[in-house]
């Protein structure tokens, strides 16, 4: 399985924006539909942001369309989220995720490796 590794959280102001890149090793890299979940305190993981394995279709949550963007580099073994225009609803710890199914999908069973995690905080 591939292992994976996020970078690029930290502490911004509410519309402020951040970066996130996920590296990954030990695997086919372009063999995986990659996403991108968060997890809050108290809540539940949710999917955020997927991207298939040709950059083709991506896919986001309603609350994140229109200010993150996924991106992709094979060649380079990494997926990105830009998040622009923070609010402090986005404040959670957010992992990389990597699925070996066939389509796209928001269901955290579907992915087989994961990152340990880089937080982001969001100021109001």
């Amino acid at each position: 399985q591939v292992q994976l590794v996020e970078s690029g959280g930290g502490l911004v102001q509410a519309g402020g924006s951040l970066r996130l890149s996920c590296s990954a090793s030990g695997g086919s890299f372009s063999d995986y539909i990659m996403g991108w979940f968060r997890q809050a305190p108290g809540k539940e993981r949710e999917f955020v942001s997927g991207i298939s394995r040709t950059s083709k279709y991506t896919y986001y949550r309603d609350s994140v369309k229109g200010r993150f963007t996924i991106s992709r580099d094979n060649a380079e073994n990494t997926v990105y989220l830009q998040m622009n225009n923070l609010k402090p609803e986005d404040t959670a710890v957010y992992y990389c995720a990597a699925s070996q199914r066939d389509m796209i999908t928001t269901t955290p069973t579907a992915f087989n490796s994961w990152g340990q995690g880089t937080q982001v905080t969001v100021s109001s």
